[in-house]
């Protein structure tokens, strides 16, 4: 599948990380709260499901206990199913879309869905900030997260 794009050029990028690189983390981190809250509101998630089709969170170890409980598989058989290690170590869904992700773009594990997807897009915490790479990357298929780093650029 290939991955989505809002069209954010090369150029827009470069800004973006100069942004995060150079500007004033606590200022950003007061901006983020008032950003995200607009972008979320602007923004509807099922309509986009664009993390889920394309990218995979962590599956952390308390996430694929919760998971495997809920569906009540052993925790063996959960990783065997749904999840492979990455190149860091990390388990993330074997497949994409996401296994998890419903026809109607409703997470069926909603309640029960790793830490990486009750976070993303981590527009509201400084993981936003102290992250580039990842933001940058999310910034570039994630309508919440591109306002919001716009958000923060503009006034640099």
């Amino acid at each position: 599948m290939s991955r989505p794009s809002l069209n954010i050029s090369p150029l827009q990028i470069k800004k973006y990380k100069q942004v995060l690189e150079r500007a004033n983390r606590t200022e950003l981190l007061e901006r983020l709260p008032a950003l995200h809250e607009k972008a979320v509101a602007k923004h509807d998630c099922l309509t986009c499901a664009q993390c889920c089709k394309n990218y995979s969170p962590r599956f952390k170890t308390p996430d694929i206990k919760r998971l495997a409980k809920y569906l009540r598989m052993r925790e063996s058989v959960f990783i065997d199913t749904y999840l492979v290690l990455d190149e860091e170590g990390d388990y993330v869904a074997k497949s994409l879309p996401c296994p998890f992700l419903g026809a109607d773009n409703k997470c069926t594990v909603y309640n029960e869905r790793p830490s990486d997807c009750r976070r993303f897009p981590y527009t509201d915490e400084d993981v936003f900030i102290k992250r580039k790479n990842i933001t940058l990357k999310n910034v570039t298929f994630c309508p919440i997260a591109n306002d919001v780093m716009k958000g923060l650029s503009d006034s640099y």
